[in-house]
């Protein structure tokens, strides 16, 4: 591990440029205070005081084979040496390898691959192939879901970032997806929210028409709204849904693909095959930016003569696509999948449940692999949230200061509202994830000033 070298002064200079000259995502400019990183390696990254933080967050989780992976750099490297870029109309070595150890690595037919320079571009694309498909307008995705900031993906996005830019007229019909903590259905256990959630989709399909609904959009595990990992029997249930209305079932792995569960793809937990699945993020950890659409068989038939009505200048860019030829083999080579499950089934998931068991702030801990989720609540009988849905400001203050005495601690956390995601690199060692959890057991206590005990 490189040692973190303090040197404030650069670290004031490169504050400073970015204060004057760059505009930051989901942020009001003003009030914001970026911290300035002055690199990373493996499970950490460093500023430029000298503080060391282990990344309990994978970034954006995406830092699947952690940072700067030297076969992965080197892999950057030589392609740009050979061939920088080139128009996505070309046939190029290294865009057909990761197009390959893609399709290798889905299941059934999913074997053709159209590559994006992300995820939301990937939902967008997998939603106007279903509407070229079917040629029907309605798309409907879950509430509790995150699928991008794009123009047709931040409308199926169904938490509060949508609002914004919620047009009203995208064709996007939300429904509730499974949630057995907070269930919807008023469901008793796992087995009832999944048949109950179903009843659901089934009945709002019934009234919505559906010869008139195009696709279904799942992430497959959901990732920022809450590491929600569907309940036995539903994934299959959407499927079968989906299959008697001619409705094209789509699966978002952005986040949940490449390892993040323990498999290659979370879907390989629940034995259901898509229409499409977007992928992203792990794929090559964002080494470079890159996404993309699996593609079924009668889907791609639909674009044998007729042309395919959407295209990106950087489309299966060369550096982005050996980067993740690096990454894919790597993973594969390394056994950082085996790891991923390894590490959430032995340290995690035990050493979670053992960390809930002290803190009267942890209503629930789920997940599997190196995904999880505590949801931190004032009470864990009535399961009041530890802060309002969407807070902000003064009504986030807990949530606010069990984050920063995370970071106090040489953590860097993954919080959203109430709850916070346990997602460091599928490559973190026993020891790090050991580590974590003392630093996030300390700064529960934080937490718990704000619970009843």
């Amino acid at each position: 591990m490189t040692a973190p070298t303090a040197d404030p002064q650069a670290g004031q200079a490169v504050k400073a440029a970015d204060r004057a000259h760059v505009f930051h995502s989901w942020s009001a400019q003003g009030l914001i205070d970026p911290l300035a990183v002055a690199g990373a390696e493996g499970s950490y990254f460093w500023d430029y005081d000298g503080n060391r933080y282990l990344d309990f967050s994978s970034q954006l989780v995406n830092t699947n084979i952690g940072h700067q992976h030297p076969k992965v750099v080197a892999a950057i490297q030589e392609q740009a040496g050979k061939l920088c870029t080139v128009a996505p109309g070309f046939a190029v070595d290294v865009r057909s390898e990761a197009a390959r150890l893609v399709a290798e690595r889905t299941p059934g037919d999913l074997d053709k691959i159209f590559f994006t320079n992300g995820g939301a571009e990937a939902v967008e694309n997998a939603v106007r192939m279903a509407r070229v498909h079917t040629g029907r307008p309605k798309v409907l995705s879950a509430y509790r879901s995150y699928h991008g900031a794009t123009a047709a993906a931040i409308n199926l996005t169904g938490e509060p970032r949508r609002w914004a830019s919620d047009t009203g007229t995208a064709g996007v019909v939300h429904f509730f997806g499974p949630y057995p903590y907070r269930s919807n259905f008023h469901a008793e256990s796992e087995e009832q929210e999944g048949e109950r959630a179903l009843e659901h989709l089934e009945q709002l399909i019934a009234f919505e028409g559906p010869q008139s609904i195009a696709a279904l959009i799942l992430e497959t595990v959901v990732g920022t709204a809450g590491v929600l990992l569907p309940p036995p029997g539903y994934l299959a249930g959407v499927r079968e849904i989906c299959d008697r209305h001619g409705i094209v079932f789509i699966l978002d792995e952005v986040m949940a693909g490449f390892g993040r569960t323990g498999r290659w793809f979370a879907l390989d937990h629940y034995g259901v095959t898509p229409d499409l699945l977007t992928f992203a993020k792990g794929v090559n950890s964002g080494y470079v930016p890159l996404g993309g659409v699996a593609i079924s068989g009668e889907i791609a038939a639909t674009f044998d003569r007729r042309p395919y009505p959407g295209g990106l200048t950087y489309s299966g860019h060369p550096l982005a696509c050996a980067s993740a030829v690096a990454t894919m083999n790597t993973m594969a080579e390394e056994g950082i999948v085996e790891n991923a499950a390894r590490i959430g089934e032995t340290v995690l998931g035990p050493g979670l449940r053992e960390i809930a068991g002290r803190h009267p702030s942890v209503g629930e801990v789920r997940g599997t692999g190196v995904f999880w989720a505590l949801e931190l609540v004032k009470d864990t009988e009535t399961r009041e949230p530890l802060v309002p849905y969407n807070a902000s400001g003064e009504a986030n203050a807990p949530v606010a200061a069990f984050a920063a005495a995370c970071k106090k601690r040489g953590l860097w956390p993954f919080v959203n509202m109430n709850r916070t995601h346990v997602v460091p690199p599928c490559t973190i060692s026993e020891t790090e994830a050991k580590d974590g959890l003392a630093a996030l057991d300390a700064a529960l206590a934080v937490a718990d000033e704000h619970a009843t005990a």
